[in-house]
């Protein structure tokens, strides 16, 4: 293709992108799923306009995923408002923990049953354990004030879990050879388990707070970096990823915290206000703890309101992406059978486990067992085992039953969201 052309295809798709949010509401489709068949045609499946393939273009799909991910992680982050009673968080943690290893058992013994070796089957399961962040709007929190246990639970999981698959990728990769997991697995367990888990939590949210405390000094004491939020997100991201790296955390746990200790400094500061003007505090102090409520409420929706606007961006990229890399010839009864098996019996079957004894209704569990969308973060962990040593034969057995698993959840996730939240939201009216 030509530049020319370039420009005329990106141009028509970004302002498709701008005109769908009205369009899609009257079609039974999500917009991932349009930008993924847009992404088929124009790719080698369809009219071979854009070459994209796994694994000779591994390194580019990873870049554009990965971005993805961060982006919609952060903002994932942002629309958490922090909730201090630990038993909210209970579930999320267990959705992040318990029910990942209990689907990644399932599926090692599914691809072993399809006659994968233990590290290939490993391999697929790692990749296809945690839920997408970037796919999952309908059903993640409306706002910072939502209360619905069901919709903060999957909002928290999509944020926690694209980060703790990470252990088990390495292990995958470990299991081929390409990663040393030390004797008796102990130095995987001590590095890849507690350090890069623990790290990545404790960095993003000491940035997050580190970050949001400076800006808020400086926009209040200073007058400084004021009406610049989308640098100051873009730089947080940016800067808190880095250090992850280098300090071999896993640097999607630490965006996803940055956001939430973001989120959480605007409400202690709010707090902190409310108390000095219920106690008897000097005006100049009053005034000050006001301001800074003040600030931190508008930067951080200023923030989070620009960090969903990339999130579109992002999202069309990345599902472009998707679909270019999808051939007709993937579309086998194995691959079928992977997707069928992890959306229909090895998600429901771990959100059950994980959430018995636990405070969701039944109609949440069940909701809960059906929406584990899988989309982006997949595609990351494909693209990483490949460009990180993972053998081409290996990568090339498992790429068609990721990208047919992730194609078919788009499908049947994106067409059931809307459907099924306003008939769970409806029911929730009704029983008050």
């Amino acid at each position: 293709m030509t530049a020319a052309t370039w420009d005329l295809v990106i141009g028509a798709l970004l302002i498709l992108a701008a005109l769908t949010g009205t369009l899609l509401k009257t079609l039974p489709i999500s917009a991932a799923a349009l930008y993924m068949g847009l992404g088929f045609a124009a790719g080698p499946g369809g009219f071979n306009l854009v070459k994209l393939g796994m694994p000779a273009d591994a390194a580019l799909v990873e870049t554009i995923s990965e971005v993805a991910v961060l982006i919609s992680l952060f903002a994932v982050g942002l629309r958490l408002r922090v909730r201090l009673q630990v038993e909210s968080w209970i579930q999320p943690a267990l959705l992040a923990s318990l029910a990942m290893v209990i689907t990644i058992a399932l599926m090692t013994l599914a691809g072993q049953g399809l006659q994968l070796g233990l590290s290939a089957a490993l391999l697929l399961a790692a990749i296809l354990a945690p839920t997408d962040p970037v796919l999952a709007s309908d059903v993640q929190v409306r706002h910072e004030n939502d209360q619905d246990d069901l919709r903060f639970g999957l909002t928290a999981e999509g944020g926690l879990n694209d980060g703790a698959a990470f252990p088990f990728v390495m292990l995958a990769l470990g299991l081929t050879g390409v990663h040393e997991l030390g004797p008796w697995g102990l130095r995987w367990l001590s590095l890849d388990v507690v350090w890069a888990i623990v790290g990545g939590i404790s960095l993003g949210w000491t940035s997050g707070a580190m970050f949001t405390r400076l800006v808020l000094f400086l926009q209040t004491r200073k007058k400084q970096a004021l009406g610049m939020e989308s640098f100051l997100a873009l730089g947080l991201i940016a800067l808190t990823y880095g250090i992850a790296l280098h300090a071999a955390v896993y640097g999607f746990l630490a965006v996803f915290f940055a956001g939430l200790s973001m989120r959480n400094v605007e409400r202690a500061v709010g707090d902190e206000a409310g108390q000095a003007q219920a106690t008897a505090k000097p005006p100049q102090v009053r005034d000050v703890a006001v301001a800074q409520a003040q600030t931190a409420n508008a930067m951080t929706r200023d923030v989070l309101d620009f960090a969903r606007e990339l999130e579109k961006f992002v999202e069309l990229a990345a599902m472009l992406v998707i679909g270019c890399l999808l051939r007709t010839e993937m579309l086998t009864a194995p691959n079928v059978l992977i997707a069928v098996l992890l959306i229909a019996v090895a998600r429901p079957v771990a959100v059950y486990i994980a959430t018995l004894g636990g405070h969701w209704t039944a109609s949440q569990r069940r909701l809960g067992a059906w929406f584990g969308i899988r989309g982006v973060g997949s595609i990351y962990y494909l693209a990483y085992v490949s460009t990180h040593g993972a053998s081409p034969s290996d990568v090339g057995t498992i790429t068609g039953a990721v990208l047919v698993t992730v194609v078919l959840s788009v499908i049947v996730h994106g067409i059931s969201a809307t459907p099924l939240m306003n008939l769970y939201q409806a029911a929730k009216q009704r029983g008050r």
